[in-house]
């Protein structure tokens, strides 16, 4: 069964009216997806993105969409974006990669919900087998997320 969820803790949570999911580990986007009773386009993938030193984003992403790098440049007005490797996301977060989320992460970093993101959705509760899923606009407006076109469809 799931581990403990420390995006539980985080006290946002309060003003946000979710339904707790819990299930066994997964192994895809696509295995979440079932587990959680939704469609793929519905699970939150929550990429943490570096603009420079010590300066990162968390993009939510949909489960069926990619990151869409020049959008995101261009909507960051940057040149140069990366995904920092496992144990930088780690320490810049304080979650290991496939249990990123911004609730409870240990750096308040911005957060970019892209447009496309269903009215439905599935964010990641900081464990594996543990998701909140919620309403998007009010995902977005407890996390102050800011909306954009930054992914494309995968594949």
């Amino acid at each position: 069964m799931p581990e403990q969820a420390p995006a539980l803790s985080d006290p946002r949570l309060g003003e946000l009216d979710f339904e707790l999911v819990k299930h066994d580990r997964v192994a895809s986007l696509e295995e979440a997806a079932e587990a959680r009773g939704l469609e793929p386009a519905q699970v939150i993938k929550t990429m943490v993105v570096r603009q420079a030193e010590d300066d990162y984003v968390f993009v939510l992403v949909p489960g069926d969409r990619v990151v869409d790098w020049p959008k995101l440049r261009s909507f960051l007005n940057v040149n140069r974006l990366s995904m920092p490797d496992a144990d930088e996301a780690l320490a810049v977060t304080g979650y290991a990669r496939g249990t990123i989320t911004p609730f409870a992460a240990s750096h308040d970093w911005p957060v970019i919900a892209d447009v496309a993101l269903s009215s439905t959705c599935s964010i990641g509760g900081g464990a594996p087998g543990v998701s909140l899923t919620v309403d998007k606009k009010s995902l977005i407006g407890v996390l102050s997320a800011t909306v954009a076109d930054v992914t494309k469809p995968a594949g």
